[in-house]
């Protein structure tokens, strides 16, 4: 079981929870994961795989158990890059390994370009960095047809269409957003408005998420090693093309993990991936496998 921390940064009050002892038992650097809108515990999995290896995960601000009394509700992947930085300095272990997912991949690309020494080997798994897709007006466009879906009808209508949209494996052309709505029901999700309009993955709050622009120059100036992963069941998917426009970007080929966009996890969210095979690759990785 994992220890749980807070850290109180400024605007703030993170949760983190630490698998294995600080200063770890090997010398090797603590392995920090991190995620958004998704918090600490879809790592949980992840980590039983990984018991050679101090892992530590947070909640991003807002999300989860950590607070925020910045008067905010937006997401914005700078902002949490220097929550990140804060919370490997309260590590005290200088520089760690990073593996990232979804919109934690882009808070990470954020934070190796802000503080390039943070971090020695940085795993971004499937960043959905919309702006660098050549159909980007399109993929916007259709990330706004997922919004509206769900102000209009709810949780359920929104998914389907974000699910729709997630899997869609062609370029978005200027009529995909006025296609007709999936029904809900197809995915086996609520048709029904449960009256919350507050989803950080279908209200708009990470629009800068999607949306940031990686400074390119400043992570090829890094030192750290920096892997951009794709699932090789998600590889034809948005966040698949999403990687490989990304990992083009930095002049390098994506690296194929195991599984899809989650395919890290657990039975966590009722998706599970296959954990065991992505700890193993991971772990080659890591250590320095193409």
């Amino acid at each position: 079981m994992p220890v749980t921390h807070t850290l109180e940064v400024p605007g703030a009050v993170l949760t983190y929870d630490q698998y294995g002892p600080l200063p770890t038992a090997d010398g090797r650097p603590p392995l920090v994961m991190i995620a958004q809108p998704m918090g600490a515990a879809g790592f949980a999995t992840l980590a039983s795989y990984l018991p050679d290896r101090t892992v530590v995960a947070y909640d991003p601000r807002g999300l989860g158990r950590s607070t925020r009394s910045d008067g905010r509700t937006d997401h914005d992947p700078e902002q949490q890059a220097q929550d990140v930085h804060a919370l490997i300095d309260a590590l005290g272990a200088g520089p760690v390994d990073l593996f990232a997912s979804s919109g934690g991949a882009i808070t990470a690309l954020a934070l190796v370009a802000a503080f390039p020494n943070d971090v020695i080997t940085l795993i971004a798994h499937e960043p959905p960095l919309l702006g660098l897709l050549p159909d980007v007006d399109g993929a916007f466009a259709a990330e706004r047809a997922c919004q509206d879906a769900y102000r209009a009808g709810g949780w359920g209508r929104g998914m389907a269409a974000f699910i729709a949209m997630s899997s869609w494996s062609e370029e978005f052309t200027p009529d995909y957003a006025s296609r007709p709505l999936p029904d809900p029901a197809a995915f086996g999700l609520p048709d029904q408005d449960d009256g919350t309009p507050t989803d950080p993955l279908l209200s708009g709050v990470s629009n800068a998420v999607t949306a940031y622009r990686p400074d390119i120059a400043a992570l090829q100036a890094a030192p750290t090693r920096v892997v951009i992963a794709v699932g090789v069941e998600s590889a034809k998917g948005l966040t698949g093309r999403t990687s490989q426009a990304t990992a083009a970007a930095l002049g390098q080929p994506a690296v194929e993990f195991p599984s899809h966009h989650g395919g890290f996890s657990g039975p966590e969210f009722g998706h599970p991936g296959q954990p065991e095979a992505f700890a193993a690759r991971l772990q080659d990785v890591l250590g320095g496998a193409a």
